[in-house]
C-alpha cells in the first residue's frame, strides 16, 4: 500500500506570521486592486470623519458654556450641529461603502481560491493523495479558505482605517493640548499594559483546556463508539475513572482560563474610566489656573479621544493574530494549489477505437518511493477475454499492479500495453474509460439510487437498470422502496455493506467497459448473496479481460490464468489444476485455507 504521511504536525502550534505568503495573497487578488484601492480611500476618509467629529463636538461645547453667561448663538449652534449630521452621514457612507467593497471582493476571491482548489485537485497525481490525509485536504479547501475570507474582509481595511485614525488622533491631540494628549495615552497604555499581563498569565489556561478538550473529545469519540468492548470486557469502572480525572482537569484550566480572561473588561473598564477622570482634573485644573488652552469643549473632545484612541490600539491587537491564523492557512492553501501536478498530456493522441483486451506487462518496475522498489521485473501477457487472477501474501504487490494497470501511478520502469499500445501514449482519462472497477471498499454518494447507477452515464433506461439489479440481485429491494429507483440514499435509508457493494457492482454492470477490475468485489457479502452476484460476475466477465484480485481462493478456481505474486514478482502462473499440481505456493496458500487445527 502507498504510504501515508500525517501533516497535520505544523498546523498544531501557532506561529509568527509569514509575510512572504502573505504576498502571495495579494499577488492573487491583484485582479481586484482597483476595488481594493477605492476601499482603502473609503477606510481612510472614513476615518477622517471620526476624528473631526470631537472638534466640532468640542465648538458646540464652547457655543453653549459661553452662551450661558450673554446669550446662546442659535444659528452657530445649529450650523454646528448640521455640519455634525454631514460628517457623521458621510462617515456612515464611507464605512458602508468599505464594507460592502471589502466583503463583495472577499467572497469573489474566496470562490475563485475554492474554483482554483477544485481545479488543482483534478490535476493532482494519485501519490499526493496518498501521501496527505483526506482530512487535512478537507480542511485546506474549507477551514483554511474561510480563515483567509475573514482576514480579508475585517482585518486588511480594519488596518488601514485603523492607522488613519490612530495617527489622527494623536495629531489632534498633541495639536489641542499636549498634557491632556500625554494623561489620554498614560491610562491607555497602562489599560493594555495590565490586558497584555492577564494575556500572559491566561494562556496557558486556554492551551491546556483546548488540550484537555481534545482528550475528552477523543475519550468519549473511542469509549462510546466501541461500547459494547468495554462492558464485555468489564471495563466501564476504569473508564469512568478516567473520564472523570479528565473532566476535572478540563473543570480546573477551563474555570481558571474563563476567570482570567473575565477580569479583562471590568479592568479595561476601570482604565477607561480612570482616563476620563484625570482628563476632567488635568482639563479643571488648567480652567481653574485662568488657562486659555482648556475650555470645557476642549475637555469633553478629549474624552471622546481617549476613546478613539484605545479602538486602533485594540483593532492592531487583533488584527495581528488573525493575520497570523491567515498567515498558516495561506501557507497550506499555497501549499495545494503550488503543489506538482500530473504531466500535461494534451499532445498524446493515440486511443483505442475497437477494444479486445490484450494486456502485457514488459519488465514493469515500480516503487511509490524513489527508495523502496516495490514491483521489481513484473512481465505477464494475458490474452483478451481472459479471465486473470491476482493472488498472494499481504504487500506482494497485488493492488499497485491494477493502479499501474490503470494509470494512477506511472511506471519506473518497463511499459503497460494494452492491445499494443504503451498506455503512456494515451491519456489518463482514455485509459480510465478502458476499466469497469469494483472495489472491496464501496463508494456511494448522497443522491438517488438512480443517480449512483448510472453514474457518468448517460441515456440509460430503466429497462438497462432492472436488468442489472436482477443480475446482482438488488430488484426485491428496490421494489420495496416507495420511489424505486428515485428513492434518495440518505441516513434514514440504512443499506448493509453488502448492498452497497451489489449497487457498485450494477454500476459497473452498466458502464460495460471492455476491461474490468474486481479487487474483492464480494468480501462483504454473504455466502447466499455472494452466490446470486459471483453468477453475476461470471455473465459481466464474459468476453472481457477481467483481473480479479482475490484471498479466497475457491472464489478464483474457473480463472483462464492465475498469477501468484511475491514481493513484486511473479513466482507461479498457471491454471488452479496446474498450480495445485506444481505443489508450490500457490497449493500452499490454497491448502492453508482449508487445514483444520
Amino acid at each position: 500500500m502507498p504510504p501515508v504521511n500525517k501533516m497535520m504536525h505544523a498546523n498544531m502550534h501557532p506561529e509568527k506570521a509569514d509575510f512572504g505568503v502573505l504576498k502571495k495573497i495579494v499577488i492573487y487578488c491583484r485582479r481586484y486592486l482597483p476595488a481594493i484601492i477605492v476601499a482603502l480611500v473609503f477606510a481612510v476618509f472614513g476615518s477622517y470623519t471620526t476624528i473631526i467629529g470631537p472638534e466640532k463636538i468640542s465648538d458646540l461645547m464652547n457655543e453653549i458654556t459661553d452662551g450661558i453667561m450673554t446669550e446662546v448663538d442659535i444659528s452657530a449652534i445649529r450650523k454646528i450641529c448640521f455640519t455634525l449630521v454631514i460628517i457623521y452621514a458621510g462617515g456612515a457612507v464611507l464605512h458602508y461603502g468599505q464594507q460592502f467593497i471589502t466583503a463583495t471582493v472577499t467572497q469573489y476571491a474566496s470562490r475563485r481560491l475554492r474554483n482554483d482548489i477544485d481545479k488543482k485537485i483534478n490535476r493532482l497525481p494519485l501519490r499526493y493523495f496518498d501521501t496527505t490525509t483526506r482530512g487535512d485536504i478537507l480542511s485546506r479547501v474549507t477551514n483554511d479558505v474561510d480563515t483567509i475570507s475573514q482576514t480579508l474582509s475585517t482585518s486588511t481595511a480594519n488596518l488601514v482605517s485603523s492607522a488613519a485614525l490612530f495617527a489622527g488622533v494623536m495629531i489632534k491631540m498633541f495639536s489641542s493640548n499636549v498634557i491632556l494628549a500625554l494623561v489620554t495615552i498614560a491610562s491607555s497604555v497602562l489599560g493594555f499594559v495590565f490586558m497584555g499581563i492577564i494575556m500572559k498569565k491566561s494562556q496557558k489556561h486556554f492551551n491546556r483546556k483546548q488540550a484537555d478538550l481534545g482528550r475528552m473529545n477523543g475519550h468519549i469519540e473511542e469509549i462510546y463508539t466501541n461500547h459494547n468492548i468495554v462492558y464485555a470486557f468489564g471495563s466501564k469502572k476504569k473508564e469512568t475513572e478516567k473520564f472523570e480525572k479528565i473532566n476535572e482537569s478540563l473543570y480546573s484550566s477551563n474555570w481558571k482560563s474563563q476567570f482570567l480572561s473575565g477580569m479583562m473588561h471590568p479592568i479595561m473598564g476601570f482604565v477607561g474610566n480612570l482616563a476620563y477622570a484625570l482628563i476632567f482634573i488635568a482639563g479643571v485644573a488648567f480652567i481653574v489656573n485662568g488657562s486659555d488652552a482648556v475650555t470645557l469643549g476642549t475637555i469633553m473632545a478629549f474624552v471622546i479621544y481617549a476613546k478613539l484612541f484605545s479602538q486602533p490600539l485594540s483593532t492592531f491587537a487583533q488584527s495581528m493574530t488573525q493575520i497570523q491564523q491567515a498567515s498558516a492557512a495561506s501557507r497550506r492553501v499555497f501549499e495545494l494549489i503550488e503543489a506538482e501536478e500530473m504531466s500535461d498530456e494534451s499532445a498524446k493522441t493515440a486511443k483505442l477505437r475497437d477494444v479486445r483486451g490484450d494486456v502485457e506487462f514488459r519488465n514493469v518496475r515500480f516503487g511509490y518511493t524513489p527508495d523502496k522498489t516495490i514491483i521489481h521485473n513484473f512481465s505477464a501477457k494475458l490474452k483478451a477475454g481472459q479471465k486473470v487472477a491476482i493472488v498472494g501474501p499481504t504487500g506482494a504487490g497485488k493492488t499497485t499492479m491494477v493502479n499501474l494497470l490503470m494509470r494512477f501511478y506511472d511506471v519506473d520502469e518497463g511499459d503497460i500495453l494494452i492491445d499494443g499500445v504503451s498506455v503512456n501514449d494515451m491519456k489518463r482519462e482514455d485509459v480510465h474509460d478502458l476499466f469497469d472497477m469494483i472495489l472491496q471498499d464501496t463508494w456511494l454518494f448522497e443522491g438517488t439510487i438512480r443517480d449512483n447507477l448510472v453514474y457518468n452515464r448517460k441515456n440509460v433506461t430503466d429497462s438497462e437498470l432492472d436488468e442489472a439489479c436482477r443480475a446482482v440481485g438488488l430488484s426485491h429491494f428496490i421494489a420495496t422502496l416507495p420511489d424505486g429507483y428515485d428513492t434518495m440514499l440518505s441516513d434514514s435509508l440504512n443499506l448493509s455493506e453488502g448492498q452497497k457493494q451489489q449497487m457498485t457492482i450494477a454500476r459497473a454492470m452498466i458502464k460495460e467497459a471492455p476491461l474490468l477490475i474486481l479487487d474483492e468485489a464480494t468480501s462483504s457479502v454473504d455466502t447466499r448473496t455472494e452466490l446470486v452476484i459471483q453468477k453475476a460476475m461470471d455473465n459481466l466477465t464474459e468476453g472481457k479481460t477481467s483481473f480479479v484480485i482475490a484471498h479466497r481462493l475457491s472464489t478464483i478456481k474457473n480463472a483462464d490464468v492465475i498469477l501468484v505474486m511475491k514481493d513484486g514478482d511473479i513466482i507461479e502462473q498457471g491454471n488452479h489444476i496446474e498450480l495445485l499440481e506444481k505443489n508450490g505456493f500457490y497449493a500452499d496458500l490454497y491448502n492453508s485455507q482449508f487445514v483444520v487445527t
